[in-house]
């Protein structure tokens, strides 16, 4: 698959809750990035997304390329029902740098965490 196709497969993946199929784009070492969790193992970070989630619905706004580069970045809104059923839209950029195979190696989320910070907080307290 192309860097372009596999990061249309994670935005499906991402919205559908298949993590597994989400680890399989990863590299075995790869790791994510999230302004909320921290830096983590794809799996674990996954998981833990996975457990903090009720429902996912995504809008893909963009997908960035640039010739010649390990990286690709996607533009898309995130409208996430936590597992308390509090929600939480906000737009976000990933940021995907692969391997010389095409599996993901790091992934960068950046988006403002002004409201779901608290809400993910408060949802742990009651885990």
């Amino acid at each position: 698959m192309s860097k372009k196709e596999i990061a249309k497969k994670y935005i499906e993946y991402l919205e559908q809750g298949k993590t597994e199929c989400i680890n399989e784009l990863f590299s075995e070492s790869g790791k994510v990035t999230s302004p909320i969790y921290g830096t983590m193992i794809a799996r674990d970070f996954y998981k833990e997304l996975n457990n903090d989630t009720f429902n996912s619905k995504l809008e893909l706004k963009g997908i960035f390329e640039e010739e010649n580069s390990n990286t690709i970045a996607l533009y898309f809104n995130y409208n996430w029902t936590l597992k308390n059923n509090e929600i939480v839209n906000f737009d976000v950029v990933d940021i995907i740098e692969f391997s010389s195979k095409n599996e993901i190696i790091h992934l960068q989320i950046i988006y403002d965490t002004v409201k779901s910070r608290g809400l993910v907080s408060k949802l742990n307290l009651t885990k």
